[in-house]
């Protein structure tokens, strides 16, 4: 049944919504997967926090032409297209390649993405799963914001012990 035109309406909103709530859009071909696979891909992305719906690719087309900075990703929609919102920028990328993986899949397959305006075609699925997520570099960060600090510490203890040990070493031979 075809849709009518406030529900046309009603769900270029939503696009839109969604397009300003998130920073993140990957575009996938998402054709040939089974109803248990497309299942199973969902609840991937649902556990990663990532939306994972499809939508009419016209409906999608009217909601980013109104956002420039989506103008890279119009060419890609094209047959069948499913979109994954938010996330780190690396979620929806691991859970694609995990399922490709774990599914022996070919699909879902990475069509174009956009994270936070740099743009990205196919055949980067790869190099944006590897990218680490927001608290593995807060991780890092902090890890190298406390290494010069224990450092002096361990530096600043160390004639402490070393007193200490000659200390203890010369009463043991007095006795």
């Amino acid at each position: 049944m075809p849709m009518t035109k406030t529900e046309k309406e009603t769900m270029i909103a939503e696009i839109g919504r969604m397009l300003d709530d998130n920073a993140i859009v990957y575009l996938t071909n998402y054709s040939g997967l089974t109803v248990g696979q497309a299942n199973e891909l969902r609840n991937r992305f649902r556990a990663a926090d990532v939306s994972f719906k499809v939508y009419k690719n016209t409906l999608v087309r009217i909601a980013m032409e109104g956002r420039p900075a989506y103008s890279p990703l119009l060419d890609y929609l094209k047959g069948p297209t499913a979109i994954a919102f938010g996330g780190e920028p690396s979620a929806p990328a691991r859970v694609i390649r995990d399922f490709l993986k774990d599914e022996s899949a070919e699909r879902p397959e990475v069509k174009a993405v956009y994270i936070d305006g740099a743009f990205y075609g196919e055949g980067s699925l790869d190099a944006l799963a590897s990218l680490k997520s927001k608290d593995e570099l807060l991780g890092d960060v902090v890890g190298l914001l406390l290494a010069p600090v224990s450092n002096v510490v361990a530096a600043a203890q160390a004639p402490a012990r070393n007193l200490a040990g000659a200390i203890r070493e010369i009463a043991d031979r007095a006795a």
